[in-house]
């Protein structure tokens, strides 16, 4: 199992990532399963609102590195979060990696909990947050994507407010999502379809203009040896070679 899909409750359908013994890490079998249900959910009319959430410790680790998708695949599951004509809510109580940053920044409004943590890890595997990036560059501030991107630290839930990553954080984080909900539930269906197709229109036109590019950025860097260097010695749990 890599996904469970909850059934509606007033009008909201909670999709959960359900893989926690591979940290939910996007393989390319969860990246289909989310993406078939996202569509199906995108046609049910019942459906007022989605909350993407996990279970685990982990919201996601990113891309599976024994498994991985194809990057034409998690282009497509991410503008399927963007182009859906329902908003997508993300609910964090654990920790985000690379590609799992990805479906944060894909979602219109994520709130996290204090105790999650948060890490931009592509470069310290030799690779880059290339598809990622679509969705990433549009919505979070530029300056904190330069240094995290390129360090690959880690930093927490009020860090990523301050960067756009996150709308908010809170010790409960059901506490900061139900106004949200309640707001949600409270629009009309065709206003909210029509008022989230223009706050992602500036999006869609970097997946337009860009994902091809990246695409082959990403298939090209994963094919290098920097990358099965660097996975390889974060499966054997050691430094790459080329660290300082």
């Amino acid at each position: 199992m890599t996904l469970t899909v909850h059934p509606r409750a007033r009008g909201v359908r909670t999709l959960a990532l359900d893989s926690p013994g591979t940290r939910n890490a996007l393989s390319a079998a969860l990246v289909g399963d989310l993406t078939a249900a996202l569509a199906e959910t995108g046609e049910d009319v019942g459906v007022r609102a989605v909350v993407l959430t996990h279970t685990g410790t982990t919201f996601s680790a990113g891309a599976d590195l024994r498994d991985p998708p194809a990057p034409e695949a998690l282009v497509a599951l991410l503008r399927r979060l963007v182009e859906l004509p329902k908003p997508v809510v993300a609910r964090v109580t654990g920790h985000v990696r690379a590609g799992g940053l990805g479906l944060l920044a894909a979602c219109d409004i994520a709130a996290g909990s204090t105790a999650s943590t948060y890490a931009f890890t592509e470069v310290r595997v030799g690779v880059a947050p290339a598809v990622i990036s679509l969705p990433l560059l549009p919505r979070a501030d530029p300056r904190a994507l330069a240094r995290y991107c390129l360090t690959g630290e880690r930093f927490d839930a009020a860090e990523a407010v301050r960067t756009g990553l996150l709308t908010a954080a809170g010790d409960d984080v059901d506490a900061v999502l139900a106004p949200v909900l309640d707001g949600l539930r409270r629009a009309s269906p065709q206003a909210l379809a029509e008022t989230k197709r223009l706050l992602t229109a500036r999006v869609l036109e970097t997946f337009d203009r860009d994902a091809a590019a990246l695409t082959a950025l990403t298939a090209r860097l994963f094919a290098a040896a920097d990358a099965r260097e660097g996975m390889t010695a974060f499966l054997e749990r050691r430094d790459p070679a080329w660290v300082l």
